[in-house]
């Protein structure tokens, strides 16, 4: 997995190809790199057919995807304070009650 997988993490080239920068790569679940996309503003919906046609996700990804993501914005709470405490709430009163 790429690992910060977002917009800023992708540049296009001289050559016109799209290049993925800054990896923190770890193994795990790709869904895990595809919902990072999604948390800050997302990619073109042709990222989302081309990988989808490579490697389709799974039965119930939108059900999992806040929860991937609840890793990144506790991050982002701890390192850039109260603004993502909001959405750090919402996400786990959608899985504890």
């Amino acid at each position: 997995m790429h690992g910060d997988l977002w917009g800023g993490n992708a540049i296009t080239g001289a050559d016109g190809r799209a290049w993925l920068i800054d990896p923190a790569g770890y193994v795990g679940n790709s869904e895990a790199d595809i919902a990072m996309t999604e948390l800050f503003g997302g990619f073109p919906q042709v990222f989302y057919d081309a990988y989808n046609e490579a490697n389709p996700l799974q039965s119930g990804y939108s059900e999992r995807r806040d929860l991937y993501n609840l890793y990144h914005l506790l991050n982002h709470l701890n390192m850039f304070g109260r603004g993502y405490l909001n959405a750090v709430k919402s996400i786990l009163r959608e899985y504890v009650g």
